[in-house]
């Protein structure tokens, strides 16, 4: 398997209607979070099979593949990474955990991140010390402060809570509205599974966090404690 054969098949395959929709629809007009992103148009169902086939791409070839202007490219090596991932021994899970924090500015689109982080990161992360989640956190880039939230998502899949938390915490002022829908999205997925504990969260942050980030996090509220929640009503 090559990364010239895959790029034949992907030209074959692309779609120049669907690359105009995927480009609107991922934001990627001037001044735009993915300003100048380029699409052949393959919808992701393709784009797994596609990864399936070339699981044995090699590793180096994977990690040029991060690194394409394509945006089905980055994504495509996304999944190949998670494939050896999950099938690696502790030297290739290092090695990829590693490699996928040296090209975050590659990896920088929402579902770049969110198909990825939480196989990678957060898996790597699930038994050593968090404190990169931290520093991405607090990082400049929209998509390492994006990473750092969404690789808890296995955290909370493993009935363990604290850094998403702690890391909404951090990011309750944060400015983009990409950030706030992530946040909420893991509150909301951390309350699925510990209602109170989201609760007591909530009842300390929610008149000061956006309103994107709320309304996420309480969408599966019975509506009556919903909309105290959205009216300001919830005793802090």
């Amino acid at each position: 398997m090559s990364i010239l054969k895959l790029k034949d098949i992907l030209v074959k395959t692309a779609n120049p209607e669907q690359a105009k929709i995927h480009q609107r629809f991922f934001k990627t007009g001037k001044g735009e979070y993915a300003e100048g992103d380029l699409f052949y148009g393959i919808k992701v169902p393709v784009q797994r099979k596609i990864a399936k086939d070339f699981y044995n791409l090699s590793l180096s070839d994977t990690l040029i593949l991060i690194q394409s202007k394509m945006h089905e490219e980055r994504l495509i090596a996304l999944f190949i990474l998670i494939q050896k991932y999950n099938k690696g021994d502790v030297k290739i899970k290092k090695e990829i955990y590693e490699a996928y924090l040296k090209n975050t500015n590659y990896i920088n689109n929402w579902d770049l991140i969110d198909t990825s982080a939480e196989h990678i990161v957060g898996n790597y992360l699930i038994d050593k010390d968090k404190t990169i989640l931290y520093k991405l956190a607090e990082s400049k880039s929209l998509w390492e402060r994006r990473i750092a939230i969404m690789a808890t998502f296995h955290y909370i899949k493993n009935k363990n809570y604290k850094e998403t938390y702690k890391i909404a915490e951090i990011l309750l002022n944060d400015d983009h509205d990409l950030i706030h829908k992530a946040v909420g999205w893991m509150l909301r997925e951390a309350g699925k599974r510990d209602f109170k504990l989201e609760e007591n969260f909530l009842k300390k942050h929610y008149k000061n966090m956006p309103r994107t980030m709320l309304r996420y996090a309480i969408e599966k509220f019975p509506e009556e404690l919903r909309q105290m929640y959205l009216k300001g009503k919830v005793k802090t």
